[in-house]
């Protein structure tokens, strides 16, 4: 899983950004076999002002095979931003993995490759009960 940290309006170096990467494989790693990225955008909403929850993360996870999943965390700092995306993150992809082992799971609409669907067996058992009926 690649991790890469974008920084807008804050004065960040290189370890600020290694902070974050490992912050967040930390918190997702057990998602890692289902990532192919994810990206991470730092800003400060009110520039060089401070304020109450100026500081935003974004989180966006591009699963294999899925659509990519976005998440945003606005705190009174760096350090809560972060945390509050990655925890909004990792439900997020808890989320779409019960989606998709509930999707793996579900029965099919044909018993096998080679037979018919088992709305058409349910109509030739209907039939068959009907003409049943019409013979008593």
């Amino acid at each position: 899983m690649q991790v890469q940290v974008n920084i807008h309006q804050i004065d960040g170096d290189a370890r600020l950004q290694k902070w974050i990467g490992s912050t967040l494989t930390d918190r997702l790693e057990r998602y890692s076999d289902l990532l192919t990225r994810i990206e991470v955008h730092i800003s400060d909403e009110n520039a060089h002002k401070s304020g109450p929850d100026d500081k935003r993360c974004q989180i966006e996870a591009r699963p294999k095979g899925q659509q990519a999943i976005s998440v945003t965390h606005k705190a009174q700092d760096l350090e809560q931003a972060v945390d509050g995306a990655g925890e909004k993150m990792r439900h997020a992809l808890e989320h779409l993995v019960g989606k998709l082992e509930a999707r793996a799971t579900a029965p099919r609409s044909l018993n096998s490759a080679s037979e018919e669907p088992v709305d058409a067996l349910l109509q030739e058992e209907f039939l068959a009960k009907q003409e049943e009926l019409d013979r008593v």
